[in-house]
């Protein structure tokens, strides 16, 4: 088993140094690996909170027919962001560190991740796509103009009633920027993260079980790449192309590798996997 994961690391070390166009794709498994408790493992926020998953699947619906009670709930002391103040005190892991990494050294162009902690971004990866939003932001429900959540006293706007947040381009309400259940991604980031997947030819899947959807819908959609040409005839004709390597790192297998979606799987956590991969990497670039 040892020899097969280090074969399959070469592989991937190969795979990703010829390819022109490499993205990754990042979950939950990432963020766990760095101390950051899930929602529904043994320590997650929801097993320790079950009366916050059921609040969870409100939010939405609560926040379009009153934003300003549903604000004030959020700011509560035992409100959705006293738990993630406390995300700040976490820091990357070896596999944020190797995806930065193979940023710098020009392979991979972009991070689309799930997780909503900013902790690609610390690791030092410039080009991240927040799939699910950032905790550190604020979104315009009717522009899209997003703000650090710093740039807004919410406590004193919560004494002095003036809750909901407004936009400050279109005077909209503001929303916590994370996608709640219910909720369309946005669809900046939707449209952007479908062109990535369109424009990889090699896509890194690391620490997410993909089952979340439509994000675990974005290697179905590379895997699935068509091209369409029109005879001088006006006949068309549609030829499906292989031009992409999905490659997965992930603890257990995932539907897609049930499926098949992805090319292979190397199995284990990725802050061990992916920083091998990176020195890999490093010895065939020389």
């Amino acid at each position: 088993m040892q020899n097969l994961v280090k074969d399959l690391i070469k592989r991937a070390a190969r795979d990703l140094v010829n390819s022109k166009y490499s993205i990754a794709l990042t979950g939950a498994g990432m963020s766990t690996e760095s101390g950051i408790p899930d929602f529904r493992g043994p320590d997650g926020i929801w097993t320790r909170h079950p009366e916050a998953e059921r609040e969870a699947y409100e939010h939405y619906g609560e926040l379009l027919r009153d934003p300003k009670t549903h604000w004030a709930k959020l700011l509560e002391t035992t409100g959705i962001f006293s738990e993630f103040d406390k995300f700040g005190e976490y820091l990357p892991n070896p596999g944020h560190h190797a995806l930065a990494q193979l940023e710098k050294l020009g392979i991979l162009k972009l991070a689309i991740t799930q997780n909503v902690d900013g902790l690609h971004q610390k690791a030092g990866c410039r080009n991240v796509i927040e799939y699910h939003g950032s905790m550190a932001k604020l979104r315009c429900m009717s522009c899209g103009s997003r703000y650090n959540r710093k740039e807004f006293d919410l406590q004193r706007l919560k004494r002095e009633g003036q809750l909901p947040p407004r936009c400050k381009e279109c005077n909209g309400v503001l929303k916590y920027d994370g996608v709640y259940f219910r909720e369309p991604i946005p669809s900046d980031v939707a449209h952007q993260s479908l062109e990535e997947a369109w424009k990889c030819d090699l896509m890194l899947i690391c620490g997410t079980s993909a089952v979340v959807y439509p994000f675990a819908e974005l290697p179905r959609i590379a895997r699935q790449k068509r091209i369409e040409t029109q005879t001088q005839t006006g006949l068309h004709f549609v030829e499906e192309i292989p031009a992409v390597t999905i490659i997965e790192i992930n603890a257990e297998p995932t539907p897609l590798t049930y499926e098949k979606i992805s090319d292979y799987l190397i199995q284990g956590r990725t802050g061990e996997v992916l920083p091998q991969i990176v020195d890999e990497v490093k010895q065939l670039k020389r």
